[in-house]
């Protein structure tokens, strides 16, 4: 593939990764990725934005071949998929300055073992002159690393902004198309910067106090667009949860699945939205994504061995990572003799800021008493939810085609 413009000398470079459908050993990519790197042409000097995955860099350096020399390499963000290609690029390019922050600097010696005589550091709202362009550098960190921060491109207000924004999502279209983008940029967010909701709202302050019309990402495509995915954003971090409950659950002998049924037609008769997850099949960024906008995080879990089920446990610790806005929690299950269930799987989320509601638990299968008992929990959990904003409110807002 060839550098494609974004603007005139300005081109968006790397690397589409179409098959790739894992990532960190951990993130499923339904929809492949892409690394990005930014070629800016100055007047006076070249800068690159970013490099790709290692597995990627043949790529990046034939698109280079087709450019004017870079006299600089910005590095965004020290993770290898956007920095690993910077020990080649060092060794094509003798005179190459890496320009990065102190921080990210340190990190990269640790990690890449760059020779220190490399590097230019910059301190946040420095700029970088290459001519008739200018960089401007803004430290955005917990986006999701510490060291990470975001370039802006003045003459033709360009924001580089690394992961902030991205999207696990291939395509060799150079600019986003909102309706088919939106899932998979949600689905990053969920996954990717979550935990960090309150540095994402502080930095979706800092970086617009600057003119934007184009978002360069490091995943997925450019948004000419902006205003789409920093609302999007902004919405997903510091939105109002949704009346949805989010049900990943598991069942060993049926029982549990009995009651997570009962459970979901219970509240679907009461107006509550029900996106259920069987955790055999876990999809964990589908998991996720539901977790950005559910009011309230349902476990469905039998006991083994007096604990909860491993596949639950992974759910309650992906939960407790993520530290999603859900406003209330509760689990509901099977079990043969006794066990500290729920006790375990409450005690594996200590970061969610949630009220817990009053567990429901059979000894072997469900009777009437214990359907009972899930009634009552989804008429509660339908009085919590009055006020609410329906499923999908905000998605609907930003995304629903014209007309």
């Amino acid at each position: 593939m060839k550098p494609r413009q974004i603007v005139p000398n300005v081109h968006l470079v790397g690397a589409v990764d179409w098959d790739r459908r894992l990532f960190d050993a951990l993130i499923p990519l339904p929809d492949g990725t892409s690394y990005n790197a930014y070629f800016v042409q100055g007047s006076e000097a070249n800068a690159l934005v970013d490099t790709c995955d290692p597995a990627r860099c043949r790529t990046l350096m034939e698109q280079l071949d087709e450019l004017p020399a870079p006299d600089y390499l910005v590095i965004n963000h020290v993770e290898q998929d956007h920095s690993g290609c910077t020990p080649d690029l060092l060794r094509r390019f003798p005179d190459l300055i890496v320009v990065c922050n102190e921080r990210a600097k340190g990190m990269l010696i640790d990690h890449l073992h760059i020779d220190e005589a490399r590097f230019r550091v910059v301190a946040d709202g420095d700029t970088l002159s290459l001519g008739d362009r200018t960089l401007t550098f803004l430290f955005t960190p917990w986006v999701h690393w510490p060291e990470t921060m975001s370039t802006w491109l003045a003459e033709d207000q360009i924001l580089f902004s690394c992961d902030f924004f991205g999207s696990h999502y291939a395509t060799n279209d150079v600019f986003a198309d909102k309706h088919e983008v939106y899932d998979g940029a949600k689905r990053y967010y969920a996954e990717i910067m979550m935990p960090f909701g309150a540095q994402v709202l502080k930095n979706i302050e800092k970086v617009t106090q600057y003119p934007i019309r184009f978002i360069g990402p490091s995943h997925g495509p450019v948004y000419d667009d902006p205003g789409f995915i920093i609302e999007a954003y902004r919405d997903w971090a510091g939105g109002e949860p949704q009346n949805i409950v989010c049900l990943p659950f598991v069942s060993m002998h049926e029982s549990t699945l009995l009651m997570v049924d009962h459970l979901t037609a219970a509240l679907t008769n009461r107006g509550v939205a029900v996106e259920r997850f069987d955790l055999t099949t876990l999809d964990a960024g589908e998991l996720a994504s539901s977790l950005v906008h559910a009011g309230t995080l349902v476990l469905g879990c039998p006991t083994v061995l007096a604990g909860p089920h491993p596949l639950a446990a992974y759910a309650a610790f992906l939960a407790n990572a993520l530290k999603p806005r859900t406003k209330f929690a509760t689990v509901i299950g099977s079990y043969g003799w006794g066990g500290k269930t729920v006790e375990t799987l409450v005690g594996m989320m200590p970061k969610l800021k949630v009220e817990y509601l009053e567990p429901v638990l059979c000894k072997g299968m469900p009777r009437v008493e214990d359907y009972e008992a899930l009634d009552r929990l989804a008429d509660t959990i339908a009085e919590k939810h009055q006020g609410l904003v329906p499923r999908n409110f905000a998605d609907f807002n930003v995304c629903r085609p014209e007309g």
